[in-house]
């Protein structure tokens, strides 16, 4: 009996979560115009696509501040933030936390890039990365280049938190080698 219970529980749970779960807008895709967007980041400063006119940009999307994964992805990306500058590139993480949350993160890691408050989602959903779980929003970790002109040059979908800086810089080097 309670083998039946402990089933039908974890049948309920699985059932919970998938009901509270919405699909997410479609990513954008290669070529096109990446969204745009003005959102304040963790120092209250408010942040334009328009800013990055002219410079690469890697527009990367993240759960929740503090979590493992994120906190990985942040700190791989604080980490070899030298030669994505040295690629003209410049990294903005996303997450639907609030802009406090964003400076607590930052400050913990020493992140030296802008962190954007997507409070009511609107970004990670321009961006087909919102995703609804047993009722509340947070970003997929999805990953964006955006090219000097402001176009989409490369997506990455479901990122290994590790690894996505290090592919980033590999691409950024073979999408600027083929201009």
């Amino acid at each position: 009996m309670k083998t039946f219970l402990w089933i039908m529980a974890a049948f309920g749970l699985t059932a919970l979560v998938w009901a509270g779960t919405a699909p997410a807008a479609e990513l954008p895709q290669v070529g096109q115009s990446a969204p745009e967007f003005s959102v304040e980041d963790q120092n209250g400063v408010l942040q334009h696509l328009g800013d990055y006119r002219g410079k690469w940009l890697v527009l990367y999307f993240y759960p929740k501040d503090e979590t493992p994964g994120c906190t990985a992805e942040a700190c791989a990306y604080r980490d070899d933030i030298q030669k994505i500058h040295q690629l003209g590139a410049a990294v903005v993480g996303v997450s639907i936390d609030d802009a406090s949350s964003h400076a607590e993160f930052a400050k913990n890691h020493h992140l030296p890039f802008p962190l954007l408050a997507d409070r009511d989602g609107t970004v990670a959903q321009e961006y087909g990365s919102e995703m609804r779980l047993l009722g509340f929003k947070i970003a997929k970790r999805n990953t964006f280049v955006i090219d000097p002109l402001g176009r989409i040059a490369k997506v990455y979908e479901s990122v290994d938190a590790g690894r996505n800086p290090a592919e980033v810089i590999a691409d950024l080097a073979a999408l600027q080698g083929a201009r």
